[in-house]
């Protein structure tokens, strides 16, 4: 019998955040989360989906957007490479920023840590660096995770929500 070593086996905890304005928004975010399960990452909770404009030009299509927990034991440089290859499976460009996109997924929290890797010239910053301005990020993790907090500035998700612009609280809708 072979011996696994303890990195095979640990299982960590992460919350991504997936969104899409073009297309059958729905169903991008859904083919997305069957691709992230057969790619060894099981999502355990996942939100309702959120619909806010598109920034920072609101003249493109709306958003969807989810957050999902997940367990995986990939990495964060391996859990990156495969959300990449994902997002380019479905369809994604490369393209401008913050330009209309088929689906997009960032790693928003891995195991409650901080890490700064960087991947083939891409930074990788985990917590997602603009996590708490995010309305679209904020308000579907704080229902699967009523208690998270963040990493970095050790605030809890609630008193982020707060202080969010008023703008923020009336420019997103539950689908």
């Amino acid at each position: 019998m072979t011996k696994q070593g303890i990195s095979e086996n640990q299982v960590n905890t992460a919350f991504l955040g997936i969104g899409s304005n073009i297309g059958n928004k729905k169903r991008n975010i859904e083919k997305t989360k069957f691709l992230l399960q057969i790619n060894s990452i099981k999502v355990i909770k996942s939100s309702n989906i959120y619909e806010t404009y598109s920034w920072p030009n609101k003249n493109q299509p709306k958003f969807y957007n989810i957050v999902i927990k997940v367990m995986t034991n990939l990495k964060p440089e391996n859990l990156f490479y495969v959300i990449k290859n994902i997002e380019k499976e479905l369809g994604r460009k490369k393209a401008l920023i913050n330009e209309p996109r088929i689906c997009d997924i960032d790693i928003l929290d891995y195991k409650g840590k901080i890490y700064k890797l960087d991947v083939n010239n891409n930074k990788l910053l985990i917590p997602h660096p603009r996590l708490q301005d995010r309305n679209f990020v904020l308000f579907p993790l704080f229902e699967i995770q009523k208690n998270w907090q963040h990493p970095i500035k050790k605030t809890k998700i609630k008193d982020l929500i707060k202080k969010l612009d008023d703008s923020a609280l009336y420019s997103i809708k539950q689908i």
